[in-house]
This record gives C-alpha cells, structure tokens and sequence, in this order.
C-alpha cells in the first residue's frame, strides 16, 4: 500500500502541517527526574484515551517530531522525549546501547505517570529501542508503528558495502573524538579551522532561538561522548540480523518504508541496499501475527519530517485496533 503525501488522519485533517520548528523548542519541556541527578526532557500534548510515545533515532532530539506531534495531538495524548546526552536532557552513564535507552524509558514512563499501555512509533534506531522495550515490557505497549527500520546484518546481502560502511565508521570515531576533545576545552563556540566542521550549519527549519540551543548541547562534551557511544552501538545492532527468538506475539505493527531511502546510491547499489532493508523489515513484520507493511511515497528516510500525515494516518489506523471498548473500559470485562 502507498500512501501519498496528501494523506491525513482523521483528527488531523484540519490541522496544517508545520514548515518551521516553533520558538517553544529552545526551551525545555517537563524535566523529569528519572534517577538520582539526572533528568529526561520530556513534550506532551493533546488529550485522549491513548497515549503515544514516540521514539528519535540516532543524534536526533524532539525536533525531529515537530511536524507529526501537532497532527496526533489532534486526537490523542502524544509525547515525545530527548535521550539522555541530547537535546536538554542530562548525560547517561555509558555505554549508550539499546538496554540503556530501553532502561531510561522505562524509568521515564513511571516517573512521568504516562498511561500505558502506550502506542510506540519509533524511527530508524529509534525502531530498536520500541522493538527491544516490548520485549521487555510487553503489558506496557499496546502497538507500534515503525518508520523505515534500517537494514541488519547487510554484510550478508552487501559484502561490499558493509565494508566499506566500517572503514567510514572508524573516520567518523576518530572525527568524534576530536570533536569531543574540542568540547572539553571549550573551543567549539568559536572553533579553530580543524574543528570547523564539528559546527554544522543552521537548520534552515528553524529560527535563530532554536538553532542556538542547538548548538549550546552540542558544545558540551556530553553530547559528543553520547553520540560516539551511540554509534558504537549502530554498528553492534545493524551487524547481526534480526534476531530468530523475537516476538511480539499478537501486539499490532505497522511498518514503514520510505520509497526514496536510497535515492542518492547507484542505481545497482540501490537495489541492493532496498534488498537488505526489505528483507530487514520482512523479519521484523513476522514478529507479530498482526502486521501491515506501508511504502510511503515521495519520502526519505525520515518520513516523519517529508511524509508526517502518512505517519499520522499509520498511527490512527493502529489506534483503531488497540482501543479498548467503551462498553469494557467501564466493566472492566473482556
């Protein structure tokens, strides 16, 4: 099934989708203390029986939901969070691995009181941490929906590639480290020549408010210990394969995939890497006995920001299939 990008969910067919990350996004959310000296910043809107939680992928933080939050809040409790180390959360201990995001979520929806079960949409990497937190919690997740879960174990489809993948990944540690090491001296704010490219530019959708609280958390060296950790663990995760011994029983999913992930590969590259994600998503898809697979059209791979009504519509139509009825939320009977 395609959807397109003129697709809305119901309660959101009135509702404009945003071209700029607002001004409140240089600015906290709720701060909620989830262990001792430490606290995860939190952004929770709209009202509704059910409550969903989305999940960022790597190096991203609650901006990267500034176009799909408003659209579920139409119709529903949404909220969505920074990890810790990023955004205006503190720093975790490391490592930053999927059992630590998994365990801080957890921590997160306690001490916020969010009513579970929840709807869990998480993006990319973000897809993992849902994935492994319904594992582990199963009673508090009610559905997902997963956006363009990245391709695992590519070295089995692609050699080549994943090579090649590696021999980038060691550059881009090496160019972390540098980075951090600028941090701890303070130098990023205004940085030497050899540290100029650790200050990425402004981002064009947003103002000069949000664009410098950006660049404050990624000044610090937390930020830069987080993503480094982070991406370790990208690399232990996307090595293996979907695991044979997940399941998620009959929990609703619904998977999707951008049309355009790998719009600037070689066309015969590209077919291959769309093989190694489709096969990625196809063991993921059998995990539940109750699945949809949705190619979302005219989308990269953060369908979220290209695509958010798509996402929205997914969201609705799992929101369907987890309400609980009327007549048993009041009896308390099946």
């Amino acid at each position: 099934m395609v959807l397109a990008g003129g697709v809305q969910a119901g309660g959101s067919a009135d509702i404009s989708v945003l071209q700029r990350i607002p001004d409140s996004y240089a600015q906290a959310g709720t701060l909620v203390t989830i262990a001792p000296g430490r606290k995860l910043n939190l952004r929770c809107e709209g009202h509704g029986e059910q409550t969903v939680l989305l999940e960022a992928g790597s190096r991203a933080d609650t901006t990267t939901w500034f176009r799909l939050q408003p659209l579920l809040a139409a119709s529903s409790k949404v909220c969505s969070y920074d990890r810790a180390g990023y955004g205006f959360s503190d720093e975790g201990p490391l490592p930053r691995n999927l059992d630590a995001d998994v365990a801080d979520l957890h921590a997160l929806i306690q001490q916020a009181d969010l009513h579970a079960p929840l709807v869990m949409v998480g993006h990319s990497r973000g897809s993992n941490i849902v994935r492994l937190y319904a594992d582990r919690y199963p009673a508090d997740v009610s559905g997902m929906v997963l956006i363009d879960p990245p391709a695992q174990d590519i070295a089995a489809v692609a050699p080549d590639w994943a090579k090649q993948e590696e021999e980038m990944s060691a550059q881009r540690f090496a160019f972390i480290s540098q980075c951090e090491a600028g941090a701890e001296k303070h130098q990023l704010a205004s940085p030497p020549p050899a540290l100029a490219r650790c200050v990425a530019g402004a981002n064009p959708l947003a103002g000069a408010k949000v664009n410098a609280a950006i660049a404050a958390y990624k000044y610090k060296p937390a930020f830069w210990r987080t993503l480094k950790s982070e991406l370790e663990d990208n690399v232990v995760v996307y090595r293996q394969p979907v695991a044979a011994t997940e399941t998620h029983g009959s929990t609703p999913m619904i998977v999707l995939t951008a049309a355009d992930t790998y719009a600037d590969a070689p066309a015969d590259i590209r077919k291959t890497l769309e093989a190694a994600r489709d096969k990625t998503q196809a063991q993921i898809l059998a995990t539940t006995t109750r699945h949809q697979r949705i190619v979302v059209d005219h989308a990269s791979h953060d369908i979220q920001l290209d695509q958010p009504q798509a996402v929205a519509s997914a969201v609705a139509a799992l929101m369907k299939q987890t309400a609980v009825p009327v007549q048993q939320a009041a009896t308390g009977m099946p």
